[in-house]
This record gives structure tokens, C-alpha cells and sequence, in this order.
């Protein structure tokens, strides 16, 4: 019975996710994010009009090197959330509110081809647009704030595991285009709800379509759009319920705040939502970049 899942992982848009860097470049980011929305549960269960609002505020870190000869990049983000959920449980409504840290999430990309690992200079001096391959992999640890006494968590108490490769195409003068094939695995979830029972999900495949534009230097805007599907679930061996089927579609944009700052605001709704998080998003971040060796 998963009524809500923070973060929603397979609802993700990344705009150019393997874009180009030279290597030696750190970022801080510190970000904020409002989700508000329903919760579209498996029909047979006894839950009705589940909707919540949550405010996630973000920091992360990430770094850019070599990796046998190609651009790599590792990066780490540590979320927190608060907010409130209500809905109908046997035909009454009820409501709750959580505030604590969520689970952090690692991520490791390289750059297979197009985008060999250069220096700052070599990187001014040579770097071209250019049809580009990446493979990564997100690691989601279970550190967020978690009570197997209770139905609606922040933390999801499992590791999840996002292996992905994606490719970047460049067409016409300023126009490129990013695809990204991946999949959402998990462990298992062994203090479920109410309290030692046996929580599993099917793998969630995941498609996502970016199209963006630049207008100058780290000035751009995207459009978004991505579908997934799985993550049907099982207690105590029984049957699978609650399959997804969904997708969601946003905008991305991008501006510099002088040589070493930028901002990112990102807007995003569902299309499609069967059975899952519903959710209209807006985030806002700001990143801080600098080089060392």
C-alpha cells in the first residue's frame, strides 16, 4: 500500500544531463522545490483522493574528472521536505504532516563518446558541438527520516539503483536534442507498514525526450517530457498491484549570474497518471562553479 513516495524517482527531467565541461570544475548547488498534487492509488485498496503538498529544499556538490580518458562527473544531493497529505480512509478524511531529511542520492556519469576529458584551456581552445553518448549511474541511499509505524514516510527505508545510458545530438545552428533510456531497481523493504512486514517493487523503465535551445553561452531553455512504467509492488508475497503507466512533460531554464554563478527554474506537470504521484512541480536553484586541480 505505497501512498506516497518522496522523491517520485521515475518522475525526473534532466536537460542535458551529459553536457560538456572541462574537467577540475566543482559546483555547489542549493535549490527549492514545491510539489503540489494527487496520489492515484490501486483501485482495490481502501484509500481515496490522496493529495499533498511538500517543500523541498535541496544543497548538493559535484565535480567534474578523468576517467580514462573521458569526462566523468560525481555528484551527491542531500534533500529535505516537509509538508502535508490528506485523504479518505474508510470514507473519512484524514491528514497528516512530516518534515525530516529525505534519502540522498549519489550519481556517477561518463561520457563514452564526444566528450573526451580536457583541460579548462583545451577545453576553450577545442571544444565543439558535437553528437555525444553517456552512461551513468544514481545510487539512492535509505537516510531518509523513516517510521515503520507509519504509512506515509519520507524516507523509503531501500536502496534504489538507476543505471542509464543517454545520447546528446546537435542539430541546426542552436538546437540539440537529449534521450535517455533507464531503469529504476530496488532492495527490498523490510519494515513496512505496520511494522515488519516485507515491501517489494518491480523495476520502473523510464524514456526521457529534451529539446533544447541556447541562446548564448549557459543561457537555454528546454523543453521536457519522459514516460515511465513498472514498479508494481507486493507485501508479504502477495500479488503484485499498482503498476504505472505515467508520464510528465516540462519546461527548463537556464541563465548565467555573473562568471561563476547561474540559476535554473524548471516547471512540470503529468500527462498521463494511472496509478502514482500526480504531481504540478517548480524548483528553483542556484549554483556557484569554480575550478581547481
Amino acid at each position: 500500500m505505497v501512498i506516497l513516495a518522496i522523491p517520485a524517482l521515475a518522475q525526473e527531467l534532466e536537460p542535458r544531463a551529459y553536457s560538456p565541461s572541462p574537467v577540475g570544475l566543482n559546483f555547489l548547488v542549493l535549490g527549492f522545490g514545491y510539489s503540489t498534487g494527487s496520489v492515484l492509488v490501486d483501485p482495490t485498496l481502501p484509500v481515496a483522493n490522496v493529495k499533498a503538498n511538500l517543500n523541498i529544499p535541496t544543497s548538493g556538490y559535484g565535480r567534474t574528472f578523468g576517467l580514462l580518458g573521458r569526462q566523468s562527473l560525481l555528484t551527491v544531493g542531500v534533500p529535505y521536505v516537509w509538508g502535508d497529505a490528506s485523504g479518505e480512509v474508510a470514507e473519512q478524511r484524514r491528514s497528516i504532516r512530516r518534515s525530516g531529511l529525505a534519502d540522498i542520492r549519489m550519481k556517477f556519469s561518463i561520457n563514452l563518446h564526444g566528450n573526451p576529458a580536457r583541460s579548462p584551456k583545451e577545453f576553450a581552445q577545442l571544444w565543439k558541438r558535437s553528437f555525444a553518448v553517456g552512461a551513468s549511474l544514481a545510487v539512492q541511499a535509505p537516510t531518509g527520516q523513516y517510521d515503520p509505524a507509519k504509512l506515509i514516510n519520507i524516507g523509503t527505508n531501500r536502496w534504489a539503483f538507476n543505471p542509464q545510458i543517454g545520447i546528446s545530438y546537435p542539430f541546426k545552428k542552436r538546437l540539440d536534442l537529449d534521450l535517455y533510456f533507464g531503469t529504476w531497481l530496488y532492495t527490498h523493504n523490510t519494515g513496512f507498514f505496520p511494522g515488519k512486514q516485507l515491501r517489494l517493487q518491480d523495476p520502473v523503465t523510464e524514456l526521457q525526450g529534451h529539446v533544447s535551445y541556447t541562446f548564448r553561452t549557459r543561457l537555454w531553455i528546454a523543453g521536457d517530457i519522459n514516460w515511465y512504467r513498472g514498479g508494481a509492488t507486493a507485501v508479504n508475497n502477495g500479488p503484485p498491484m499498482g503498476a504505472q503507466n505515467n508520464s510528465r512533460a516540462g519546461v527548463t531554464f537556464s541563465a548565467p549570474l555573473g562568471t561563476k554563478q547561474s540559476v535554473k527554474v524548471a516547471y512540470s506537470a503529468g500527462t498521463v497518471a494511472r496509478v502514482g504521484s500526480n504531481f504540478k512541480t517548480v524548483t528553483v536553484g542556484c549554483q556557484y562553479a569554480w575550478f581547481s586541480h
